[in-house]
């Protein structure tokens, strides 16, 4: 055998190694950032008091005793108003939905003349 022909081989074997050293080491980065982000969804998920906005759908609610407000303007009076009792009325709502209907309700808010605002749940069918 020619000792070119065998140096030629040897460089391309470290080649490849150093190829397969690098896929290696990617995909060690993207599990590490698969894990990262599904420990961040998990982190989202025990903040299981907050209640996102019905309306606007990406914020979460703020709820007081006298009010409920969002960052994307919501904003209804209420009285003795709990995150629970909150979360409890909009699920038992939707499900009942549901139970009419397949889709998704909508969710408003709405003022009369006389009237204080008020969450409106409707369907566009």
């Amino acid at each position: 055998e020619d000792p070119d022909e065998l140096a030629v081989l040897e460089e391309i074997q470290q080649e490849l190694i150093l190829q397969e050293q690098l896929v290696i080491e990617e995909y060690e980065r993207s599990l590490q950032f698969d894990e990262e982000c599904l420990n961040a969804m998990l982190d989202g998920l025990d903040a299981s008091d907050k209640v996102i906005c019905p309306v606007c759908r990406k914020n979460n609610l703020t709820v007081r005793s006298h009010f409920v407000f969002c960052q994307c303007g919501l904003y209804i009076s209420t009285q003795g108003m709990t995150e629970e009792k909150l979360r409890s009325l909009l699920e038992n709502t939707v499900t009942e939905h549901s139970h009419r209907c397949f889709h998704n309700p909508e969710f408003t808010v709405t003022s009369g003349m006389e009237e204080e605002a008020s969450l409106l749940m409707s369907c566009p069918v």
